[in-house]
């Protein structure tokens, strides 16, 4: 396994932002050179401890899924080297964990779309048997499948907040009703399509979130990562029906583990208040998190 990276440090290239995952770095004016580092976060707090190979993961399964849904939406990717940019001695923080791709207007929404109850969305439906305004059938339990899937979107937090559930209305008063019905349109069938291809290869989609911008002609374009397990909740085939049957989240191949970890961590006798500083993650549950992305990704391209 390569030596983890929690943050890079390019010095060739101006550094944009630092994301939760991501490091970006212009490259001119038109294109930006992001690169995957391997830290975690969980309820918007970044981890102290990285997971070795996570960011090479999650580029390579990035990379899978535009390739493979191509055809629904154009997406970000300029198709060459990100190697190319940096200087030699830069290329171990770059190599197999970035992406070269075209600058865009983003889009500040979060396009959520949701075939099962789980999550921030059980939570609401309990409340109200509906998510973000979308009425829901009665009697759902925990991580039911949905009778089709929804769009849910969320709006796009600054760093270190929670992103906030938000109704379709308030994403047309953003964008306008035209591209906010493109958005919805096209987030829909891209879930549908990969949730069909991930079943044959027994991994269940439960949800995922989509983020999109606009290129230089105003064509929607679908842009930073799409369907890791960072973005998406992924479940494995086997398990599923226990889990669902017991009302429990499944097991799961994305970022649950480490959020079920660390809502069972005592601080003091009491629960983390999912603020900074996280707790450390212990060293098993470091490498059982890196196994569960690798067997994602493995199984997908099996």
């Amino acid at each position: 396994m390569t030596q983890a990276l929690h943050t890079s440090a390019l010095t060739s290239l101006p550094l944009l932002a630092r994301g939760k995952v991501r490091d970006n770095y212009a490259v001119g004016k038109d294109r930006l050179l992001m690169v995957a580092s391997d830290r975690l976060s969980a309820f918007d707090v970044i981890l102290g401890e990285p997971i070795p190979g996570k960011g090479a993961l999650l580029t390579q399964m990035a990379l899978f899924w535009f390739g493979k849904l191509g055809h629904i939406c154009p997406n970000h990717l300029t198709g060459e080297a990100p190697e190319s940019v940096v200087t030699p001695a830069e290329v171990p923080q770059v190599a197999n964990r970035s992406m070269l791709v075209k600058r865009l207007k983003p889009i500040p929404v979060e396009a959520v779309v949701r075939g099962y109850l789980a999550g921030s969305g059980w939570k609401e439906y309990q409340e109200n048997q509906a998510v973000c305004g979308v009425p829901l059938p009665a009697g759902l339990k925990n991580a039911g499948k949905l009778p089709e899937p929804i769009f849910t979107p969320a709006a796009k937090a600054e760093a270190g907040e929670h992103d906030e559930n938000i109704s379709y209305e308030q994403v047309v008063k953003v964008v306008g009703p035209e591209l906010a019905a493109q958005i919805k349109k096209i987030s829909i069938e891209i879930y549908s399509t990969a949730a069909a291809f991930a079943l044959t290869k027994g991994i269940i989609i439960a949800d995922t979130k989509f983020e999109f911008g606009l290129d230089e002609n105003g064509t929607l374009t679908l842009m930073d990562e799409v369907l890791t397990p960072d973005s998406s909740r992924y479940w494995p085939i086997e398990g599923y029906e226990a889990a669902y049957a017991a009302g429990q989240n499944p097991p799961s191949y994305d970022k649950q583990f480490v959020r079920d970890w660390l809502e069972a961590v005592r601080i003091n006798g009491k629960p983390w208040d999912k603020t900074p500083p996280a707790p450390r993650l212990p060293a098993d549950v470091v490498e059982k998190t890196a196994a569960k992305y690798q067997e994602a990704l493995t199984r997908l391209k099996n």
